[in-house]
């Protein structure tokens, strides 16, 4: 009922204690709340928050134009909602070294049990696609260490992204990675691998977790968990797919509302009340409180 039965602390040692196995980490990524307690019922290892997916959300694009506080918000809102660890995209600390100490107090606040810090430049864009920008290493590096000195709590999972391999190639990408893992990252995210080899040669460069990114539509093909187990990656997330399932739904079933007048063709898709009832956990409100719990589902169609 209500929130996580676990708190921030808690999720973020368990985290910590995944990492240290040999497992593959799977963390789809939640669109919003109820999409995150969607991901723990399917029995993943954690959930992601997408800095893509915030801004698609708010109607913009990933341009770095949405907020610490938004981004810190709906983070928070994510993170309560499930037992699992909740890993959320930071991009660059939203500014400079002190703007990432704030970022890092602000996101364990929300209760989230890792974050990555990038190092592309002001404005970020996303990174999938071509012409971006990294800040040169000295700038990288600060980030990361004002990150690290910033949190209060030593579990929390401090992770370097970083997107140089678009511009300059796997070997500056591996040296990038070296350097910021030397500066206190706890794991990286090398963005825009092209397969599995360079995510090979990445995680035998390191003696950290490395986090692969299955985006559709990307850099890389959409690599198996045991494939991607097999090259020696940590954790893998699926940052978009959620909301990109959900968004077609939805414009399939407009299409046929508009084109049929009625959307009884698309029932049979949809969750039914009694699977988002479920999902809510309408009975352990009943047993908190039987006032609230009020409703039947008696004379329903297609429950």
């Amino acid at each position: 009922m209500l929130y996580s039965t676990l708190t921030p602390a808690a999720k973020r040692a368990a985290l910590r204690e995944r990492l240290r196995s040999d497992e593959l980490l799977q963390l789809p990524g939640a669109f919003n709340p109820l999409s995150a307690r969607l991901v723990e019922r399917h029995g993943f290892d954690g959930v992601y928050v997408s800095g893509a997916v915030v801004s698609a959300d708010l109607g913009l694009p990933d341009v770095g134009l949405t907020t610490l506080s938004e981004v810190a918000g709906r983070a928070g809102q994510i993170a309560r909602m499930t037992d699992l660890p909740t890993l959320v995209d930071a991009d660059t600390g939203f500014g400079e070294a002190m703007n990432v100490a704030r970022t890092v107090q602000a996101m364990e606040d929300a209760g989230v049990a890792g974050l990555h810090i990038e190092d592309q430049v002001n404005p970020k864009r996303c990174g999938h696609l071509d012409g971006k920008q990294v800040v040169d290493e000295a700038t990288a590096l600060q980030r990361i260490r004002a990150a690290v000195t910033a949190r209060r709590d030593e579990n929390l999972l401090v992770m370097a992204r970083t997107d140089i391999r678009a511009g300059a190639g796997l070997e500056a990408a591996v040296e990038r990675a070296q350097a910021l893992v030397d500066a206190g990252a706890d794991a990286v995210f090398p963005e825009a691998m092209r397969d599995l080899d360079e995510f090979a040669a990445m995680a035998d460069a390191l003696d950290v977790p490395v986090l692969a990114n299955m985006t559709e539509f990307g850099k890389s093909d959409l690599f198996t968990a045991a494939q991607l187990r097999d090259a020696g990656v940590s954790m893998v997330i699926y940052p978009v797919s959620l909301l990109r399932l959900a968004m077609g739904a939805a414009d399939r079933g407009l299409a046929a509302l508009r084109a049929e007048g009625s959307l009884d063709s698309q029932v049979p898709h949809m969750q039914t009340r009694a699977e988002l009832y479920d999902l809510l956990d309408y009975p352990a409100y009943n047993t908190f409180d039987a006032g609230v719990y009020d409703f039947s589902l008696e004379g329903h169609r297609h429950l």
